[in-house]
């Protein structure tokens, strides 16, 4: 049975290191030639990102619904399908996301845990071939 000090939100430090997370994270892809195929995805300022992308790992990893409350239900797939996402795209967003986890989150088994996790949600965001 899961408790509430089980979930990844409270394992990983609740909202200040997941908007840590998320911080570094959109850095990372603004300063990193290899992600450059998905910050030019982005506007040219990231705060709009950073915001929902906080907002909805908060619920994802067990915390607050924030992007829920605001947003509604993520459809995350549905919201991405503007964007060509194939595997460049997916592996520049999880090199973006395993350094952020890497410098963030201390807990190697909770890195391991998040990173999993993530490589799932980022190959069920691809909607093109290659």
């Amino acid at each position: 049975m899961t408790t509430e000090e089980d979930t990844h939100y409270e394992r990983i430090g609740g909202a200040d290191t997941v908007r840590a997370l998320v911080v570094r994270f959109y850095q990372i892809m603004d300063e990193l030639p290899e992600a450059y195929g998905i910050r030019k995805m982005h506007a040219p300022h990231l705060q709009s990102a950073e915001d929902k992308l906080f907002k909805f790992l908060s619920g994802w990893m067990g915390g607050p619904q924030l992007f829920v409350e605001e947003y509604g239900h993520p459809r995350l797939r549905a919201r991405h399908l503007p964007f060509a996402i194939g595997n460049s795209e997916r592996d520049q967003w999880l090199l973006c996301m395993n350094r952020s986890l890497d410098e963030v989150v201390g807990d190697v088994t909770l890195r391991r845990e998040l990173s999993a996790a993530f490589a799932k949600v980022a190959e069920h965001m691809r909607n093109r071939e290659g």
